[in-house]
């Protein structure tokens, strides 16, 4: 019983690894996102303004 619950724990931690993952990449993914739009509109207005 006790090396089930073992496995069971090991098994559920390795998910949540594996979750937590996942959610660092999209996070990641929304801030290089993000930034890349508010670099995209600050060279917008630096063009428009150097005209």
């Amino acid at each position: 019983m006790e090396e089930e619950n073992k496995a069971r724990n090991r098994e559920i931690a390795s998910n949540e690894s594996a979750q937590q993952t996942r959610w660092n990449i999209r996070v990641s993914g929304w801030a290089i996102a993000t930034a890349l739009i508010i670099a995209c509109a600050a060279l917008a207005l630096v063009l428009m303004n150097n005209r």
